[in-house]
């Protein structure tokens, strides 16, 4: 065989490698696209969180106690922080102390009143006095007038009588203005009565602030959960509304992460997910979908699809059981990465999805979490 036809033989079979090689490559990647643009499961990466609670001072106050510290689990009502409550202590004594003032300010005003009161009744009956005493007087004026009219009495009489008639009318007209200078007194001291009760009142609801105040002081675990982290320390001054510790809601665990159009859109929530952790590759836990976004956003940096970078994709949290979490809870940890499965074909079954050899629907999960839990030694 001469060198020409060696060199012909060695080309054509590399040709034939590189058109086999492109074939095999095709192919793979035909098949890649089928199962991406046609999945039965699809799975996106995440990492497990939960939903964080910020315990915070509701007055501005310095920390005197805080009972926990960092990584502690917490049952709901357990005692976290005490403030210093020294300063509301004074400010509700002093708010006490107000309110007796007023109280004694109150019954001093209440007693006058009273003496108002009867100064007026014996005002009116005065002026009732006068008023009869006038109309005596009127009757005998006028009777002696016309005695005098008639020739009968004589001038000196009716001018006398016309006298004590203005004199009554003048002493009538003294106790009228008297009865009015009792029930302005009356309403002087009824208003002031009225200030004193809003003072009571006053005090009383600084009282009940400042009681408020001081409950507040004490803060507890809202919900069972862990303390992530301690933001303030015993001794330091916080602002009201400053933040003290962050507490973490271990029956509230999730993973987001993120599903392309095609796959968001067939996706019901409440469908079963299955959620592989990087740390514990040997079982699934299960999950449902609780929500699915609906409006499209720009892919996180850190989000890869199977094939290719997605520009758009949807928003997708699966959440575990939190019956399950309550078992395990010592050992849900926030943070941790993994993948997210979801079955796009309700009526699939997780024996046939890629991760069937630790997610099938017959084999209980929780014997596999039963399984890698540390062992406790004796």
């Amino acid at each position: 065989m001469d060198t020409n036809m060696r060199k012909r033989i060695i080309t054509i079979a590399i040709i034939a490698a590189v058109a086999i090689a492109a074939g095999v490559y095709a192919f793979i990647e035909y098949k890649k696209n089928q199962a991406y643009w046609h999945p039965t499961f699809f799975s996106g990466n995440g990492r497990i969180e939960a939903t964080e609670i910020y315990i915070s001072a509701r007055v501005a106050e310095r920390i005197s106690e805080i009972y926990v510290k960092e990584g502690d689990f917490v049952k709901k009502g357990d005692k976290l922080v005490q403030m210093n409550v020294d300063t509301l202590n004074a400010q509700y004594n002093q708010a006490v102390a107000k309110r007796k003032q007023a109280e004694t300010t109150m019954q001093s005003k209440q007693a006058e009143v009273a003496q108002q009161e009867a100064s007026l009744a014996a005002a009116i009956a005065d002026k009732e006095k006068k008023a009869t005493t006038l109309e005596n007087d009127r009757k005998t004026y006028e009777r002696q007038k016309t005695l005098y009219e008639k020739r009968a009495q004589s001038l000196q009489t009716v001018e006398d009588k016309e006298k004590i008639y203005k004199q009554s009318m003048g002493e009538l007209l003294q106790a009228e203005a008297m009865v009015k200078q009792c029930e302005a007194a009356i309403a002087k001291v009824k208003a002031e009565v009225n200030k004193a009760e809003a003072e009571i009142q006053a005090a009383e609801a600084e009282m009940q602030r400042i009681q408020a105040d001081i409950k507040d002081s004490t803060l507890y675990a809202p919900l069972d959960g862990r303390i992530q982290y301690l933001i303030q320390h015993t001794g330091e001054t916080v602002q009201a509304g400053g933040r003290i510790l962050n507490l973490v809601d271990l029956t509230d665990v999730y993973m987001t992460f993120f599903l392309p159009e095609h796959v968001a859109g067939k996706l019901a929530v409440d469908s079963d997910a299955r959620i592989v952790l990087d740390a514990g590759k040997s079982f699934s836990i299960p999950a449902k979908i609780t929500y699915v976004a609906s409006v499209a956003q720009f892919t996180p940096k850190t989000v890869e699809t199977q094939v290719e970078r997605q520009k758009m994709m949807f928003r997708t949290k699966a959440s575990i059981d939190p019956m399950l979490l309550r078992q395990y809870i010592q050992y849900v940890k926030t943070g941790l990465p993994g993948v997210a499965w979801v079955k796009v074909d309700p009526e699939a079954s997780w024996s046939d999805s890629p991760i069937s050899d630790i997610a099938d629907d017959e084999q209980p999960h929780i014997e596999k979490i039963e399984q890698a839990k540390p062992k406790t030694v004796k």
